[in-house]
C-alpha cells in the first residue's frame, strides 16, 4: 500500500494551479465544491479493504482519480462511478497520463452501483450517509468488504464492512474524518448535490 502512494503523483489528481498543494496532507478543493481527500486518508481507506491483487472493485465518487488510481494499482480491475461528467473527464485525464488501464469510469448515481457488473469483492464510497445505500450491500460478494464514511456529512466514523449472508456486518472503525455528503437515489437528494464547476 505504501509503495503504491510513494508511486504515484498526486498532483496529476488535482486542478493544476493547485498542484504545489498536491503533497501535504490535506483535502485539495476541486469541482462543485467536493475535495480530493488527503492521502493518509485515502490509505486508510484503501488498506482497510485487504486487497489482494485479483479483487473486482467499485468505488462509488470518483472525483479526479487519486483514489482510483490507487485502487487499480491494488486490484484486478476498477469500475467507479462519479455524479458529474467534468469530474470524470478530470479522472480519465489523469489516470491516462499515469498509464493505468484497468479502470472503468462512468457517470451516474452511485448509490445504485452497477448490477450488471455485480457481485464486488469490494467497495469503497467516497462520501458521507448515516447508512450504506441498499443497492452496494446487495452488489457485495459474499465475504466482500465495504467502507464507507458514516454519518451526516461533516463529522463522520469511517467503517469497514463485511458481507455475512443477506447482511453486512460492521468490523470495524477506520478512523474518524470528514467528508462530503453523497449524494443520490439512496443517499441525500440529487437537487440539493452544489451545481457549479
Amino acid at each position: 500500500m505504501l509503495a503504491a502512494v510513494a508511486r504515484l503523483p498526486r498532483a496529476v489528481f488535482v486542478p493544476g494551479d493547485l498542484a504545489a498543494s498536491a503533497y501535504l496532507d490535506e483535502p485539495v478543493v476541486i469541482s462543485h465544491r467536493q475535495v480530493t481527500t488527503q492521502p493518509s486518508l485515502v490509505a486508510k481507506m484503501v488498506e482497510a479493504l485487504g486487497l489482494k491483487g485479483e479483487e473486482k472493485v467499485l468505488e462509488v465518487g470518483t472525483g479526479y482519480g487519486y483514489q482510483t488510481a490507487l485502487l487499480a494499482m491494488l486490484a484486478r480491475e476498477v469500475w467507479s462511478i462519479e455524479l458529474w461528467p467534468d469530474m470524470v473527464d478530470a479522472a480519465r485525464a489523469a489516470l491516462a497520463k499515469v498509464g493505468i488501464g484497468n479502470v472503468t469510469l462512468l457517470v451516474g448515481d452511485g448509490t445504485l452501483g452497477l448490477p450488471d457488473q455485480a457481485p464486488f469483492d469490494a467497495i469503497v464510497v467516497a462520501a458521507a450517509f448515516p447508512t450504506v445505500p441498499p443497492p452496494l450491500a446487495d452488489q457485495l460478494a459474499e465475504g466482500g468488504r465495504l467502507v464507507q464514511p458514516i454519518g451526516p456529512g461533516g463529522r463522520e466514523d469511517v467503517q469497514l464492512f463485511e458481507k455475512r449472508g443477506d447482511r453486512l456486518e460492521v468490523r470495524r472503525s477506520v478512523t474518524g474524518a470528514y467528508f462530503v455528503r453523497l449524494y443520490g437515489e439512496h443517499a441525500y437528494p440529487v437537487e440539493q448535490a452544489p451545481a457549479e464547476p
